[in-house]
């Protein structure tokens, strides 16, 4: 395994201040929002509440999957909607489930080398207006009746339609499989159970301590980073929808297979959900901090990107925390707190198969012994993309901004956010806790 220098080794990163929509899911009940106005409802609180103006921004750089055909270049919508200076730079990137966390670990390099002071990043992915489209046959057939200049031709083309033109491509479902590989992300989740002999009822309860971890966290005001979001009818939204506070073993037992019918273990109940939402957060340098008078919440010590077979995609976040435990000396018990964003509950499960595996860490990590176990009272301990949703432009910017507070809430120092990204890749970020506080 390659180990690289520190990611920040120029200018200081501090991470300001932060917040998110809830995460809606998508399941036809509730208004859709474009991608750009949940990051629109994040980023305008967020701005409202700093003692600096759109003006002072320096860049913004959002992650997004899937935006809306009116949404090109995202970033630079939400710059302008947002108020900031035409001459501020805006760019939107796309790393697949981690695009959130790329848009965090970019504004950090531009600040560390001295490009920009203060930068607006974050993710926002609407998964229920993703695009349906049509297959190749008809816009083959569509650009033939373009083409045609009169009643006649018109007319031949029209008698060579066919009803299987018809036949809709759901974007959703393919841009959650692999092309490479010929796996749905599911599938590579049922790869990974198999290998580590990972059983549906471990699924089932991780899924449910998920779930009640979170109801926890919104009965007990731990949720501060959550920004109510309207729609055009006057409803609001404070809390995740996904949530499941009546959930069960038994109910999750009754869900079927949704990858494998026959064989498979890894159900709906135990995997992420779809859902909508946006996160935004404020990265300054240290001569902005002063500048502004602002008081950082937490530092940016480290990131690390990893590669790996697709087909093990899920377990990209031991492959790229690993090098940052190596090459600043960490061991498990020197973290404080660990958010691994939960795409599914076998995925996570097995990251910590792997990690306590001497087999795998020699291997595939290049360690001599086994890097251990997270404590389960420190991993995700609000719960995850099982009860909360993925998002996956915003969940890689929702785990990083959640540790952070998480670090004040527990007067914590050191924490480590990690996320698999589709594709056979890992991604993964460090973080210190500095003397601001916590924003509610």
């Amino acid at each position: 395994m390659k180990t690289t220098k520190r990611a920040y080794s120029g200018k200081p990163v501090y991470i300001i201040d932060g917040n998110r929509t809830p995460f809606l899911k998508a399941d036809g009940k509730s208004e859709k929002f474009s991608a750009s106005d949940l990051a629109m409802t994040t980023s305008r609180a967020l701005l409202l509440r700093q003692g600096f103006d759109a003006s002072d921004i320096d860049e913004v750089i959002f992650g997004c999957v899937m935006p809306g055909p009116d949404e090109a270049n995202i970033a630079r919508i939400i710059a302008l909607r947002l108020g900031c200076d035409e001459n501020t730079t805006a760019w939107t990137v796309q790393r697949n489930c981690a695009s959130g966390m790329q848009a965090i670990d970019s504004a950090a390099q531009s600040i560390s080398q001295g490009r920009a002071d203060l930068v607006l990043a974050g993710g926002t992915e609407s998964m229920s207006l993703a695009p349906v489209l049509f297959n190749q046959l008809m816009v083959n057939w569509l650009s033939s009746w373009a083409r045609s200049r009169n009643v006649s031709s018109k007319l031949q083309t029209a008698f060579k339609f066919r009803l299987a033109m018809l036949s809709p491509i759901i974007g959703l479902l393919r841009g959650l499989s692999d092309p490479v590989v010929g796996l749905s992300m599911g599938q590579t989740a049922e790869k990974l159970a198999f290998r580590f002999g990972i059983t549906r009822e471990q699924m089932d309860q991780f899924s449910l301590q998920s779930h009640q971890r979170l109801a926890n966290a919104h009965d007990q005001g731990r949720m501060k980073e959550v920004t109510p979001i309207y729609d055009s009818n006057g409803h609001y939204y404070i809390e995740d929808t996904g949530l499941r506070r009546d959930g069960s073993l038994e109910k999750l037992a009754r869900l079927k297979p949704a990858f494998d019918k026959k064989f498979g273990l890894v159900s709906a109940g135990n995997s992420a959900q779809i859902t909508d939402g946006a996160a935004s957060l404020f990265l300054a340098s240290e001569s902005a901090v002063k500048k502004h008078k602002l008081a950082p919440m937490a530092r940016l010590m480290d990131t690390q990107w990893a590669g790996l077979d697709p087909s093990q995609m899920g377990l990209g976040p031991v492959h790229a925390m690993t090098p940052i435990m190596k090459r600043n000396k960490l061991s498990i018990d020197d973290i404080d707190f660990w958010e691994i964003n939960e795409a599914f509950s076998a995925q996570v499960l097995s990251c910590q198969k792997a990690w306590t595996d001497t087999e795998y860490c020699q291997q595939e990590l290049g360690l001599k012994e086994p890097m251990g176990f997270i404590p389960e009272d420190k991993l995700n301990i609000d719960g995850g993309g099982v009860s909360i949703g993925h998002p996956v432009g915003a969940s890689g910017a929702r785990i990083v901004l959640h540790l952070v507070n998480t670090l004040h809430q527990c007067d914590a120092n050191r924490g480590m956010a990690s996320l698999c990204i589709g594709g056979g890749q890992g991604g993964a970020m460090l973080i210190e806790k500095t003397e601001g506080t916590s924003h509610e």
